[in-house]
């Protein structure tokens, strides 16, 4: 997922070969280039694919523990986005837009499978990698423990809590930003997050 992208003539996102940022963008404020890119520039485009994929790629892996489908919920929605881009009203609803798509694709994918919780979880890259705490390998395998302790647990949440708790707590998104995403109320976000987090504390609570 490191590699740039752009969209080819049919509107696929494809990797391109470099991975340094795009020329003419760097600097420029999301606005600007976001609006560069609605006028058709490729490079502009995928300035905002290499800012927006990994963030996309963690939430929806974190959300579906799996590679491949959070791959494709990724691909899927960096797509649909340079075919949305002449339809946004206002260059600064992009990040909106993308993490709501992609939200939402991943709850479609959940949706589709069994009501039951994930009898395995594959935690390879959820969380950033833990080299050596200063010498102390016994701190370094507690918080490997703990990340693995907090990544099951999430997995089992119901998918609407297992949202609304990454992008408050991993993406930093406001309860307002979260509403909009999953479209439902603020009042809604505050209750699925408050559950969220008192089941994730109970999960955890060997850990306090």
């Amino acid at each position: 997922m490191a590699a740039a992208e752009s969209p080819d003539e049919s509107g696929t996102v494809t990797r391109s070969r470099s991975t340094a940022p795009a020329p003419g963008c760097k600097g420029l404020d999301e606005a600007t280039v976001v609006a560069r890119a609605q006028d058709g520039d490729l490079s502009a485009f995928e300035h905002l694919v290499e800012s927006y994929q990994g963030r996309l790629f963690r939430l929806a892996y974190r959300l579906l523990n799996d590679r491949g489908d959070a791959e494709d919920v990724v691909q899927d929605t960096l797509t649909a986005s340079w075919r949305a881009l002449p339809g946004l009203d206002r260059s600064s609803a992009f990040g909106s837009w993308v993490y709501r798509t992609a939200t939402n694709r991943c709850l479609d994918v959940l949706r589709r499978r069994t009501a039951h919780p994930e009898d395995s979880v594959d935690l390879t890259g959820l969380w950033p990698a833990i080299g050596p705490l200063s010498g102390d390998p016994h701190r370094t395998a507690e918080l490997a423990a703990q990340f693995e302790c907090l990544s099951r647990a999430l997995a089992e949440l119901p998918p609407d809590q297992r949202a609304c708790w990454l992008l408050r707590e991993m993406h930093d998104q406001s309860y307002a930003e979260i509403g909009a995403t999953l479209g439902i109320g603020t009042g809604t976000v505050r209750g699925r997050l408050a559950r969220a987090r008192e089941k994730l504390a109970e999960a955890m609570i060997q850990w306090h």
